[in-house]
């Protein structure tokens, strides 16, 4: 399970960055808003897994350090949905930690709504 947890988190937090990068290269201002609002938000959500996650059962000591990203927003975030999705079973199962893994899909939900349908 921390192995799991290890790689949820790491690719949480590298979701900001490839958000950020996102964000900084498109030509819409819709979706240059909801990408900034993710890479603003996704950090803390995933900084409080962590720590709850480490308070509950130990430190985390050791991160995969490679990770890559979809070039297009709506297919990368539609990947890190199906990713979050797939992850659940392998996450610890305590309503405590799954409510933040929750906040975690809505707001990858609702990234997606911004990019798919606000222009």
């Amino acid at each position: 399970m921390e192995k799991e947890s290890a790689a949820f988190i790491a690719v949480m937090l590298h979701s900001a960055t490839i958000a950020h990068f996102q964000h900084l290269a498109t030509d819409s201002y819709a979706k240059h808003k909801a990408l900034q609002k993710y890479y603003e938000s996704i950090v803390d959500l995933v900084d409080t897994f962590a720590e709850s996650y480490q308070g509950k059962y130990e430190q985390i000591k050791k991160y995969p350090n490679d990770f890559h990203g979809e070039k297009e927003p709506i297919k990368y975030f539609e990947g890190l949905k199906d990713f979050v999705e797939d992850s659940r079973e392998h996450l610890p199962k305590d309503t405590e930690l799954q409510n933040i893994v929750d906040e975690i899909a809505d707001l990858i939900n609702s990234t997606l709504y911004k990019l798919r349908f606000l222009k």
